[in-house]
């Protein structure tokens, strides 16, 4: 891993930053969404260049389309998407369009998804689907576990309507109030917690555990749109640190619309992380506080809504919240991901009957399924952070790898039946195998650009970067100018083991940089007192990180890099960095990119920043961590941009700095992007912004700028 790969020179590639934009990073025609069932397999795929997606199965007759959007759909009636919808893409960072979502029935026999509002059920057998008579529109359809039932939520309330569509559809639960929904997510799950979902089937189909959101007591904001004068404000509910969260209360539902409401000490841990609801014993509700050093596993009387506490885990700073945990074995055993040895590793029991599996050189990142004697997971490599294995950890101590070592990889599916998504740094496909099986990829194959990739390197107790440079530099060419191109915060890696990662910036390698990626302090993957570093700090040990790494590899490259001549990009943690980077650290970095930046953590929402701040957002934290102050040591140029209907870092962050450069006397570009969430899909937009940071960088850093 540690080797220099040579890409060779193709003098054919087309307009890098459009295709990129246009295949959604080459990924556009992988399969995903993949659900495992004992005989099937079914998952969405599209072109490599469309965004529509499609339903498809796979069984013993090989790969079969079951549904797509155009042929359900008229041609010319545009998609019409309700907002609690786009509310949960937005969540999801979903760029796709057809058919994104779709659930089945335990066998998969069924599965069934919404389009343009529209409740629709495929027969797997036969490939035929339907449009079911609702009202709607309808959001997030999900069939009960024998198929037999729908639930939906229709109007931020949950109904129910048989699945062969015989009876009318039948309220399950509502509220009178506009600030109440039933069946969904509240902001900061979808945002925050991986949870997108509100409602969860009892195995039997009988019954629901189902949430009552209510955000009355989440302050009001208003999202403008300045380029349709015309156009009313939006108004949204946004928790922002140290403000009131919503009010999230759970109760049983069964079919008639009776309700128990289920009970426990909603004081002391307000937040619902996740439900679940397996054949192997009662409900588990997973509960957090809110200053989320204490996480609770409860189990739910089905009969009467009580709780008993099951597991109460307390730990400093705070507890993460891991994918797929907890769950049971089959034969009801309590699975859970714990903090021990520096490490995150499977505790299966409870007790003193709880055993500790897996090898703790691995960081448990997800539980994807349980057997009686195992529990496959998957785990960054502590060693190499930037790789990720699926791993079967055995009850008898054994710990056997069922990915590439030296890649990224991901799972899903059942202990007899396994599909694995494969990455890998030598090339930038992705390959999904089913037990085996390969599935049809229709992705475009992105072109090889003309750059040398050096490490990864670091991890442990350094930060681990990937730098990369024009392939055929030598020391006599002189030194290249740098550009860090990191996200540098936590909750996310960039530099991975998989080619298609660094595609954007091997494209800024290609146009003359040295590029180098860094995870530095908070990053996942490496330990426990590695992502704790950042504790009541997001400024300091993030972006000492970035320096520490840039004269690492300044020092083990002698010639390359011309530290008179670096700039930094980033978007969301990423953009803060940047806009931190030059007004803190002016004598390491001379220009910044900083695109939809987080200036000011009060106005970042409270699951993410009390995390690493605290819950007093008056404290001094907050003040050390924003950078709304520092405006008046601007002296290197900045381009910030924002997209003006960003909800989830809202443009305030940007205009707010911009308002203190402006009274400071402080040079700055602004650049608004209209109609622009946090993401966009659109493709001329996502190419230009990347062709306009190049320009920047080199206008900015004395380069000339290629023909």
């Amino acid at each position: 891993m540690s080797q220099e790969e040579v890409r060779p020179v193709d003098t054919t590639v087309p307009d890098f930053p459009r295709l990129h934009a246009r295949t959604q990073g080459f990924s556009l025609g992988v399969p995903r969404s993949l659900t495992v069932a004992s005989e099937r397999t079914l998952f969405l795929r599209g072109d490599g260049d469309r965004p529509e997606q499609a339903l498809w199965c796979l069984d013993d007759d090989g790969e079969r389309l079951l549904a797509d959007a155009a042929s359900l759909m008229p041609a010319d009636l545009p998609e019409d998407i309700p907002a609690e919808e786009r509310a949960r893409r937005e969540r999801a960072r979903e760029r796709g369009s057809g058919i994104v979502a779709y659930a089945t029935d335990t066998d998969a026999d069924i599965a069934v998804f919404a389009l343009s509002g529209k409740l629709m059920v495929c027969d797997v057998a036969t490939g035929l689907t339907e449009q079911l008579a609702v009202d709607g529109p309808v959001v997030d359809p999900r069939p009960s576990p024998d198929g037999g039932m729908i639930a939906y939520v229709e109007d931020e309330a949950l109904w129910v309507v048989r699945a062969d569509g015989t009876n009318a559809p039948r309220m399950l639960a509502r509220d009178s109030s506009p600030d109440v929904s039933w069946g969904l997510a509240e902001f900061v799950a979808g945002e925050e917690m991986g949870r997108t979902r509100g409602y969860w089937w009892a195995p039997d189909g009988r019954s629901l555990v189902a949430a009552r959101v209510d955000t009355g007591p989440v302050h009001r904001w208003w999202i403008a749109g300045p380029v349709d004068p015309d156009a009313r404000p939006v108004q949204i509910r946004y928790p922002a640190a140290g403000t009131p969260n919503a009010e999230v209360t759970l109760a049983l539902v069964d079919l008639g619309g009776n309700r128990i409401d289920i009970e426990w000490d909603r004081e002391a841990l307000p937040y619902v992380a996740d439900v679940v609801w397996t054949a192997a014993g009662p409900p588990l509700l997973v509960v957090q506080s809110r200053d989320q050093r204490r996480v609770a596993v409860l189990s739910v009387d089905p009969g009467d809504g009580t709780t008993q506490v099951l597991v109460d885990d307390v730990a400093d700073p705070w507890i993460e919240l891991v994918p797929g945990s907890p769950t049971r074995t089959p034969d009801g055993r309590l699975v859970r991901v714990v903090q021990a040895d520096d490490t995150r590793r499977i505790a299966l029991g409870t007790g003193a009957d709880q055993q500790l599996l897996g090898d703790p050189d691995l960081m448990v990142a997800s539980i994807v399924c349980t057997s009686d004697d195992a529990v496959t997971v998957t785990a960054h490599v502590r060693a190499t952070p930037w790789c990720t294995v699926v791993a079967t950890l055995g009850t008898d101590g054994t710990t056997t790898v069922l990915s590439d070592p030296d890649g990224v990889a991901g799972a899903t599916g059942r202990p007899d039946r396994l599909a694995i998504v494969q990455r890998r740094l030598s090339d930038t496909t992705t390959t999904v195998t089913v037990d085996g099986v390969a599935l049809t990829s229709n992705a475009q194959e992105a072109p090889e650009l003309p750059v040398t990739v050096v490490g990864p390197v670091g991890g442990g107790d350094t930060p681990a970067s990937l730098l990369l440079h024009p392939s055929g530099w030598t020391p006599e060419d002189g030194p290249l100018p740098v550009l860090v191109d990191s996200y540098g915060g936590p909750h996310a890696r960039r530099v991975l083991a998989a080619g298609a990662a660094h595609l954007t910036p091997a494209w800024f390698a290609a146009n003359g940089f040295a590029v180098l990626v860094t995870d530095g302090p908070g990053a996942p993957g490496q330990s426990v007192s590695w992502e704790a570093a950042i504790h009541h700090d997001l400024a300091g040990p993030p972006l000492q990180g970035q320096v520490d790494a840039l004269h690492r590899a300044s020092q083990d490259h002698p010639g390359l890099l011309d530290l008179d001549r670096v700039g930094i990009r980033g978007w969301s943690f990423g953009g803060y960095l940047a806009a931190l980077a030059v007004l803190r650290r002016p004598d390491v970095f001379h220009t910044a990119v900083s695109g939809a930046p987080v200036t000011d953590w009060t106005l970042y929402d409270t699951h993410y920043t009390e995390r690493y701040l605290g819950v007093d957002a008056t404290a001094a934290p907050y003040a050390s961590s924003s950078i709304i102050d520092d405006a008046p040591a601007l002296t290197r140029p900045l381009l910030l941009i924002h997209g003006l209907a960003d909800d989830n870092v809202v443009a305030a962050h940007t205009l707010r700095l911009s308002r203190a450069l402006l009274e400071a006397g402080r040079p700055h570009e602004v650049l608004p992007l209209s109609g622009v969430t946090h993401f966009t899909p659109n493709e001329a937009v996502n190419a230009n912004l990347t062709a306009l940071q190049l320009a920047f960088l080199q206008r900015t850093l004395g380069l000339d700028a290629p023909s």
